[in-house]
């Protein structure tokens, strides 16, 4: 466990873009968040924050509330607020471009954050989403090597979702192609939310008489809808379902044994991070000159753009002490509900 954190530590310390940053002095970052129904976003956003103000820059934001066009609005109030930069979490990643041409316009660089805004005058900083999805689907397939698969897919305004949803296609397409996995069903998930998530795995259920042995869920937020609707035909806990976000509630439900692995994206490096590039920028720094940035090229339109993608950690029952070593969840949390003696960190 001490090596594992070790290498952990070691990671975030590269990706953490704090060496050779130029810290802007008293500029206005604007944070644009898509919406706060995902837990995880109120954690990058204390990151992000504190970053923003221990590099001397202030922090303003507006929340989306899951609306693209009110995404659009909130930028422009953000500009008119003074922002020096901006960084965007995506709603729909078809909808923010003129986002960007407002932005470029008023010469505010913008970064976006963790959903792509595939747009070469933005920077882009996130996850390694391929390789999550491929995390996701190692896990479900060592768990449930053949039977019926279903896949409960990210929301399609987003891009992240078709990553996902090709990493997960690397690990499990030669068991297709063999006749070992069956794909029964598979559907996007309007907006990432968990009850459209629910009613999507409701139906495929139904769809094959409860015949579904694993779900590949792309988030922590799906993947509690599934598991909601596997409960509902008492099969919560027989069927591998995966996730990501090291959400608490899908944390303890890797505990418990009803959720098979999430993939763990500390959203506290991610946002401080970001805070950092954005700092940087708004002080004339130039998009190519980004610590560890790379030039990538792999969207769907094959944009080139300057990109920084951080590394993901598979949770599953076998070392959940990570997080419970790095603070991201208390023991009391992740615990909840566990028998005594059925996962070693919950002794």
């Amino acid at each position: 466990m001490r090596k594992t954190m070790e290498t952990l530590l070691k990671s975030a310390a590269i990706v953490a873009i704090t060496a050779g940053v130029a810290h802007a002095d008293g500029k206005v970052i604007g944070v644009s968040w898509s919406n706060f129904q995902e837990e995880r976003w109120k954690t990058d956003e204390a990151a992000m924050k504190a970053a923003i103000e221990a590099n001397g820059d202030s922090y303003i934001s507006a929340d989306a509330q899951s609306s693209a066009d009110k995404q659009l609005t909130d930028v422009e109030a953000l500009i008119a607020q003074g922002a020096n930069a901006l960084i965007i979490l995506a709603q729909d990643a078809g909808a923010i471009g003129p986002a960007v041409d407002i932005a470029d316009a008023e010469g505010i660089p913008v970064v976006g954050y963790d959903r792509l805004i595939e747009d070469a005058r933005a920077f882009y900083i996130t996850f390694d989403n391929v390789e999550v999805g491929r995390m996701q689907a190692r896990a479900v397939f060592e768990a449930m090597p053949e039977g019926n698969y279903a896949f409960i897919k990210g929301s399609s305004a987003d891009p992240n979702a078709d990553f996902l949803f090709g990493g997960q296609m690397e690990i499990l397409q030669q068991a297709v192609d063999a006749g070992k996995i069956t794909n029964v069903g598979e559907a996007y998930t309007d907006g990432w939310k968990p009850e459209n998530a629910q009613r999507n795995m409701e139906q495929i259920l139904t769809a094959n008489d409860n015949n579904i042995d694993a779900v590949v869920a792309s988030n922590d937020g799906t993947a509690g809808g599934v598991v909601a609707a596997l409960s509902a035909q008492g099969m919560d806990g027989t069927v591998p379902v995966s996730g990501q976000d090291g959400d608490h509630a899908a944390l303890n439900r890797v505990a418990l044994g009803t959720q098979t692995v999430s993939v763990w994206k500390d959203a506290r490096e991610l946002g401080k991070s970001a805070a950092n590039i954005a700092s940087m920028l708004a002080n004339g720094g130039d998009l190519t000159s980004v610590p560890d940035a790379v030039t990538w090229a792999d969207g769907p339109n094959g944009v080139e753009m300057n990109a920084v993608f951080l590394a993901p950690v598979p949770i599953t029952r076998d070392n959940l002490g990570v997080v419970l070593d790095a603070g991201w969840i208390a023991k009391d949390k992740l615990c909840a509900g566990v028998d005594a003696g059925a996962v070693d960190v919950c002794k």
